[in-house]
């Protein structure tokens, strides 16, 4: 039987400026993400939608959540391989596509990791490693796209 994890936050809005959502405009899009002992995430949507370009949105954790998953197993695959990462970056990319009428999903996801490993490691298996992650990562056994990945050994 597998094991079963549950994760809870607060999410407040915190965009009512009197009015309420009395009409489209009368209202920001702004929103406070919290969890117990962990700080909070001040959080918007896409200035697109009248957000706040200085907060996160949805899209942003959305691909934030992608990229970190895949980053821990990854880290995890390559200490239990005697790969040893010295350092990582990544810049994910990701698209939404938005229909006509407002809706929309995520298209792709393309991850871009950037990787300093020891000069020991072997970095064919640093590479092969980032397709084994997607096996094991959580964000990624959940989306309804494929997540591409361009990996670089520096």
């Amino acid at each position: 039987m597998p094991t079963e994890h549950h994760y809870e936050l607060t999410i407040d809005w915190t965009g009512n400026k009197g009015e309420g959502t009395k009409t489209y405009t009368a209202y920001t899009r702004d929103h406070t993400i919290s969890g117990t002992g962990k700080p909070d995430i001040l959080g918007s949507s896409d200035p697109a939608f009248r957000g706040d370009a200085s907060h996160y949105n949805p899209e942003d954790l959305f691909l934030s959540s992608v990229s970190t998953c895949h980053m821990l197993w990854y880290l995890h695959l390559c200490a239990v391989n005697n790969i040893v990462v010295l350092e990582y970056t990544d810049k994910p990319l990701g698209i939404v596509n938005e229909e006509k009428d407002g809706s929309g999903k995520f298209q792709s996801v393309t991850l871009r990791p950037r990787t300093k490993l020891a000069p020991e490691s072997d970095s064919a298996k640093a590479i092969a490693l980032h397709e084994e992650v997607h096996r094991y990562c959580f964000i990624a056994n959940s989306v309804n796209f494929r997540i591409e990945v361009v990996p670089e050994i520096v």
